[in-house]
């Protein structure tokens, strides 16, 4: 079978999906396409590259999601808009947040999204910089708040064992630790509401500085 290094990548996914990160390989990879290693190392250099192809793609096709309904929706829409798109995007693959953190991208159409975005916010009188520093903000607490969520539920609706809170409270003396064992509960459960919590944070916090300013 002829391939090339689109094929190789969505299989890529699709084998990321089954085994996780850590399990993934180029040997494994190609034992699954039924090709010869040598095939896909022609393709990939190393994971490092696979995983930035990878990456590039789960971007591109989440682009769509980080942009409101309508263009003229509020530059806060936007920057919502923004955040949880991208975490719906990270959650669509297992390690999604795991893969992209740190990757480099392979070509610039997640970028022609963001570049939309960044446009919107300077329309609306925000800095150049403030828009950086926004929207990176959002990403860096997105992708760290992914990757904890999928720490606990590797899979979806499968908690880690490891993410048990009664054992995790049994660890922990209630005179000495009371608010730290009211925590599980809102670390470890309910991440969307959490999620919007802190993102609310977030966008209050540039929202009031827009206003001083």
């Amino acid at each position: 079978m002829k391939v090339n290094r689109d094929m190789v990548a969505v299989a890529g996914l699709k084998l990321l999906n089954e085994v996780g990160l850590e399990r993934l390989t180029l040997r494994l990879l190609a034992k699954e396409l039924k090709i010869q290693a040598p095939t896909v190392y022609w393709h990939f250099k190393s994971k490092e590259e696979l995983i930035d192809e990878m990456a590039t793609l789960v971007l591109a096709r989440g682009a769509r999601q980080l942009v409101p309904a309508k263009e003229s929706a509020d530059w806060t829409v936007w920057v919502v808009s923004f955040g949880g798109g991208l975490r719906k995007t990270l959650l669509a693959y297992r390690d999604g947040a795991r893969m992209i953190a740190g990757s480099r991208l392979t070509n610039t159409e997640y970028m022609k999204t963001v570049e939309r975005i960044g446009a919107r916010l300077v329309g609306e009188g925000i800095t150049v910089r403030q828009a950086v520093v926004l929207l990176s903000t959002i990403y860096n607490y997105t992708l760290s708040f992914v990757m904890e969520e999928q720490a606990v539920f590797p899979r979806p609706n499968e908690r880690s064992p490891q993410y048990d809170i009664t054992a995790r409270n049994a660890k922990l003396d209630p005179g000495e630790f009371p608010i730290l064992r009211q925590s599980g509960g809102i670390l470890f459960e309910k991440f969307d509401r959490r999620y919007k919590e802190g993102l609310d944070l977030i966008v209050c916090g540039a929202k009031e500085k827009q206003t001083l300013n």
